[in-house]
């Protein structure tokens, strides 16, 4: 059965993912890159929009105008490892549950999921049209000084996903595991390597 997230998010809903979890999103979902969380953080300056128990997406969208509004035209993730140094700081001060991006995020964000009680999640890359048709409305737009990228979007989606957490609320993460496991498994094949190197030098 399809999981559904629907703003605003609890910390019930939150604590019962796990890394490796899949799930969609409904409601409220804000565009916020480098230079959102860099006001946040760093300015202290805070959007008009509560993003108390939201969900934001670490993306450049391209939208065009239409009548009455803005239509989306594509919307993918953005690398979300470019936001570690603001993210842990930004969950603190705006009460975000769902982080989404592209990639993983390190160890500060980590915890700072743990202490906020939220989570990161990927988007599929390369889907940015695909993603762009789960979006029903764009409802507002904050800070058009940034341009088109880097403004704070403010839309409306259903079943936006699919999503797959990466950090969960233990600090648990799934992109840091993963590489662990492919170092223990890389040291294993070069002394395997190394060894039959040796062995054939002997034979010749």
């Amino acid at each position: 059965m399809k999981r559904i997230l629907t703003t605003p998010i609890s910390d019930d809903d939150i604590k019962s993912l796990t890394v490796g979890d899949i799930v969609y999103l409904s409601g409220t979902l804000v565009t916020c890159r480098d230079e959102g969380h860099r006001r946040i953080v760093a300015e202290g300056i805070m959007p008009k929009l509560p993003m108390d128990k939201i969900a934001i997406f670490h993306a450049g969208p391209i939208v065009k105008d239409v009548e009455g509004g803005w239509g989306m035209v594509s919307i993918g993730p953005t690398t979300s490892m470019r936001m570690e140094r603001y993210e842990k700081e930004f969950l603190a001060q705006t009460g975000v549950k769902l982080v989404i991006g592209k990639g993983g995020m390190g160890p500060k964000t980590a915890q700072g999921c743990k202490e906020s009680i939220a989570v990161h999640a990927v988007f599929p890359g390369g889907c940015g049209v695909v993603a762009a048709e789960q979006v029903e409305k764009i409802e507002g737009k904050e800070w058009p000084e940034f341009g088109m990228p880097e403004s704070f979007w403010i839309l409306k989606v259903k079943e936006f996903g699919p999503l797959i957490i990466s950090i969960d609320t233990q600090g648990n993460n799934l992109f840091e595991a993963n590489k662990i496991e492919f170092h223990q498994k890389k040291e294993i094949a070069m002394k395997q390597i190394s060894k039959e190197i040796v062995e054939m030098i002997a034979k010749s």
